[in-house]
């Protein structure tokens, strides 16, 4: 029996009926248009495929398999796809309808344990076949980095109001117990708050600097506190819907919302904060933002940064290749590593002062994103995202989620203050 038919009879066994998305072409060209990788480096990603998925079990000649399996509706082109651009094919097959799983982070989160397996050791030298560079458009100058932000950010209020909690806050929650049942999901995104919150020392009469407004949650926790608080956006609609929600609670007075770049910040404060806003700095600019950090902090100050994280390798690779998710979801952005942040943050004249990491609490966030988003599918369709969208941002969820499972991806809060380790 040929991979082909070992892939195509194990996924059919289990799969619904194969269907293929209808793809609006000048939307998504990388996905209706499906461009010839060649016969060889075709045939080469079909053996390769087929051998890690059946040694990782997503794929299986006989029934009854133990895990969750990869579903192929159309083998050729989903080879073709990973022949021609490796793991962007992978995430735009799916987006055409190419492949199902009834368990998409299942299948992914097994995938990124063995990332390291999926390629045979000498073919890993020829990963520069199946990768191409970040487009220079995407570099996060001043006027770039408001063009990548507003590209996710300001996609639609409503779209993100869809899928997160009412607390509005895109970014890791802090549980008590998992599973983390949906209920728990605004009181878990406030104690993640109230920890960094408490991390900086924010409280009555504190001027906070904000880097990354988000829609406002922890300006209004801070606030709420006393604190005098000033938060930087870039994103026009994020910045419109927290200045609602900050005047709706009668807040107003104590919150500046500003449409601003950091390094553009301005004054001395008793307490920065930045949530998962590094991600989105790009590694050519991590010196001007913790440099921002500290030039925003008044003397005796603490910062308080949440961070999702990556092996140092692994952000090595990732920064050096265009990825599905630059592609897509977050252009210009790099997840960074921990030596990373140690790096840049030292170089600014910051010492790290604690340091905790809680992956597993971020994979239980994104997984209850994930099924509050699959079941407001019809709300998402009356927003206008086509069905090629929904696809691409169940991927995203999914394909993030399995990166915090596996392991592959940490989240950490961070503080740090002003001199060097003693």
């Amino acid at each position: 029996m040929s991979a082909v038919s070992i892939l195509a009879g194990a996924a059919g066994a289990a799969a619904p009926a194969a269907r293929r998305t209808e793809v609006d072409a000048e939307r998504w060209p990388g996905v209706a248009r499906l461009r010839s990788a060649g016969a060889v480096r075709t045939a080469v990603a079909r053996r390769l495929v087929a051998r890690a998925l059946i040694r990782q079990g997503l794929a299986t000649p006989t029934a009854g398999a133990r895990g969750p399996l990869l579903t192929l509706h159309d083998p050729d082109a989903f080879h073709q796809r990973i022949g021609r651009d490796g793991l962007i094919g992978f995430g735009e097959s799916y987006m055409a309808g190419e492949w199902d799983s009834g368990d998409l982070a299942g299948v992914l989160t097994i995938l990124a344990r063995h990332v390291d397996e999926l390629v045979p050791a000498p073919l890993r030298r020829l990963r520069g076949m199946w990768v191409s560079a970040r487009p220079a458009a995407d570099r996060n100058t001043r006027v770039g980095a408001r063009e990548n932000i507003q590209r996710h950010y300001d996609l639609s209020n409503d779209l993100f109001a869809a899928f997160l909690d009412p607390t509005l806050t895109y970014s890791s929650a802090v549980f008590t117990a998992f599973p983390a049942r949906p209920a728990a999901l605004p009181e878990a995104q406030h104690r993640k708050i109230d920890r960094l919150l408490d991390l900086a020392r924010v409280g009555d009469g504190t001027r906070l600097l904000e880097i990354g407004t988000g829609w406002g949650e922890l300006a209004l926790r801070a606030a709420a506190r006393g604190a005098r608080v000033t938060t930087l956006t870039l994103s026009a609609e994020q910045a419109a819907l927290a200045r609602e929600r900050i005047a709706a609670a009668g807040l107003g007075d104590r919150v500046d919302v500003q449409l601003r770049d950091y390094r553009d910040a301005e004054g001395r404060h008793d307490a920065v904060i930045s949530v998962e806003m590094i991600e989105a700095v790009g590694a050519e600019y991590w010196p001007s933002y913790f440099t921002a950090l500290r030039r925003a902090l008044a003397p005796g100050g603490r910062i308080a940064l949440q961070a999702i994280t990556m092996g140092h390798q692994q952000m090595l690779h990732t920064g050096a290749t265009h990825t599905f998710i630059s592609k897509y979801v977050f252009p210009g952005g790099l997840i960074p590593s921990r030596e990373a942040i140690a790096q840049h943050s030292a170089a600014a004249g910051l010492h790290t002062v604690a340091d905790d990491g809680y992956g597993a609490h971020y994979a239980e966030t994104l997984r209850l994103w994930r099924e509050r988003f699959t079941a407001n599918r019809s709300v998402v369709t009356g927003l206008g995202f086509d069905t090629v969208f929904q696809r691409m941002w169940e991927f995203y969820l999914a394909y993030s989620e399995a990166g915090f499972r596996s392991g592959y991806l940490d989240v950490r809060q961070l503080l740090l203050t002003e001199g060097t380790r003693p």
